[in-house]
């Protein structure tokens, strides 16, 4: 079914025929975006949810989510809109997607690049490692101090 909201059709790497969806994207947290009223997380990363406290380089906690979500808002408006290629769905429905800006900068690769992400092999298969491994190399967002990888903080709480 084509929903207006969808722009075109674009193929998936496994060259199934899937939607993009284009337009002005409202942040939700850190690995989610909506655009047009629909619901899309980032393909292949997890980042730090809105509640979650990492600490800092002095050991002080801090809501490393909310600095998650702040940094992908500043990110998206300096080049818009974005648009998002179609992965599939999640179980909560939501589309699932590899996001660009304007200019191509991919935001997934961006957000684990920068630290306020990271990458999930369990989805990606490792696609954002390399960007993993330099951010940790720096000490750049969350591995600037100590955290709790989303997934297992989640399962906590």
């Amino acid at each position: 079914m084509f929903d207006e909201g969808f722009r075109s059709w674009t193929f998936t790497q496994s060259g199934a025929a899937g939607p993009a969806l284009e337009g002005r994207a409202s942040v939700i947290d850190g690995d989610t975006i909506e655009i047009r009223g629909e619901r899309v997380r980032f393909n292949g990363i997890d980042a730090p949810e809105s509640r979650q406290l990492c600490r800092d380089g002095g050991g002080r906690a801090y809501r490393c989510g909310a600095v998650a979500a702040n940094a992908l808002a500043r990110f998206l408006s300096a080049s818009s809109p974005t648009r998002c290629n179609y992965v599939n769905r999640d179980r909560y429905g939501r589309f699932v997607g590899d996001c660009y800006r304007a200019d191509g900068r991919s935001v997934a690769s961006w957000l684990v690049r920068s630290g306020h992400a990271l990458d999930w092999p369990r989805y990606s298969g490792g696609k954002y490692a390399r960007q993993e491994r330099a951010a940790k190399a720096e000490r750049a967002g969350i591995w600037q101090g100590t955290f709790e990888r989303p997934w297992e903080w989640r399962r906590r709480n």
